[in-house]
């Protein structure tokens, strides 16, 4: 592995990352954000069992797992750990696809020199590797036919807002709501309109439609149209009024909702609520018989991987997914950090031992 500075960039992962490229916060260097008990390790050894060398190993139980954070770690490690240069790291990529139980990182030294940072690493290597993860299988499903757009700002606080946006791009985004989401990367937020705009209109679809295309006359619109709960009435009309300057239509029906299209029709043996498959069936065949080919369909609220994977399957006439909550389950990969060698021999607790892994590449600090 290459110095943390090129790392990635030499991936084309990463145009621009630097050591300075993560923020931390100060107070990490007196413990505030490492558990107890390493804090209270740490003087222990300082006082009774120093310079012993040990190896601490990371690994996830996951298998087809995305691994994220690696890079973020380094920087930690960099910033925080005493003589760092004189600690031996071995690790993977950022991007780079993990089995269960298979090691990661590894990281020889001084305990006293980078042991309370253990809990940190799990932590940044969970949270990216999660949203990395969930991202990668998803992108899995949509294959290059469909794209993605992640709306995961709103789905947790808004520190995780970087982080996030960061693991998501390493697994394969490039639309992001927020300027935060696309700090790490280079990249910027997207979008046209939310539902208080239509309601700042009093209602008037084509109204906050026009004014969008006023105020960003450089810009497609893609327009909100669920609104009314009468989807395809209100696609139409907004494509007859912008015409060439309609880029897309999202669909954003509340689950508790049924469509006006609905009224009236036989529903039985389907689930009609919220931005179900049959109404963007629908909507499609609605704008390629009045002269719309070209309005793409956007969809959101409540896609996860197994809605995708149906909707994939079954060749919904969709080309841009909006996912929120589904990218940021942070429980989809897990990590631990387990002490494996000590003074260059094996040492650990029972069911942990140092796990040979030909992949792991030298990391220069």
């Amino acid at each position: 592995m290459k110095p943390l500075e090129v790392t990635l960039k030499e991936q084309g992962k990463i145009k621009h990352l630097t050591n300075k490229t993560f923020c931390f916060p100060k107070s990490i260097a007196d413990g505030f954000y490492s558990a107890n008990y390493f804090l209270k390790t740490r003087n222990i050894v300082l006082k009774h069992l120093k310079n012993h060398k040990v190896t601490m190993q990371f690994f996830a139980r996951t298998d087809d797992a995305m691994l994220c954070g690696i890079d973020e770690v380094l920087a930690l490690i960099k910033t925080f750990a005493k003589n760092p240069t004189q600690l031996k790291i071995e690790a993977l990529n950022d991007g780079d696809l993990m089995k269960a139980n298979e090691p990661v990182l590894k990281i020889t030294g001084r305990y006293e020199d980078f042991g309370y940072l253990e809990s940190l690493i799990d932590g940044i290597l969970a949270r990216r590797s999660s949203v990395a993860t969930n991202t990668y299988r998803i992108k899995k499903v949509l294959g290059k036919k469909y794209d993605m757009f992640s709306m995961a700002d709103r789905q947790d606080d808004y520190l995780t807002q970087v982080g996030d946006g960061y693991a998501s791009y390493v697994a394969g985004v490039r639309k992001v709501s927020t300027d935060a989401q696309g700090l790490w990367w280079g990249g910027h937020g997207v979008g046209t309109m939310p539902h208080a705009l239509i309601q700042m209109c009093g209602g008037d679809i084509v109204k906050a439609c026009k004014l969008y295309h006023a105020t960003y006359p450089n810009e497609k619109v893609t327009a909100l149209i669920d609104y009314h709960n009468d989807v395809i009435t209100d696609s139409l009309k907004v494509a007859k009024v912008l015409g060439r300057h309609l880029g897309a239509v999202r669909v954003d029906t509340s689950k508790a909702l049924i469509d006006k299209y609905f009224k009236n029709k036989n529903t039985k043996g389907f689930d009609p609520h919220g931005v179900c498959k049959e109404l963007i069936f629908a909507l499609r065949k609605a704008l390629d018989n009045h002269g719309y080919r070209y309005v793409r369909i956007i969809v959101s609220s409540s896609f996860d991987l197994a809605k995708i994977k149906e909707w994939v399957k079954l060749k919904v006439p969709v080309d841009v997914f909006g996912v929120g909550s589904a990218l940021v389950v942070n429980n989809t990969v897990g990590f631990t950090g387990d002490l494996v060698r000590l003074d260059n021999k094996p040492q650990a607790k029972v069911g942990r031992k140092d796990i040979p892994n030909k992949r792991l590449k030298i990391v220069k600090l």
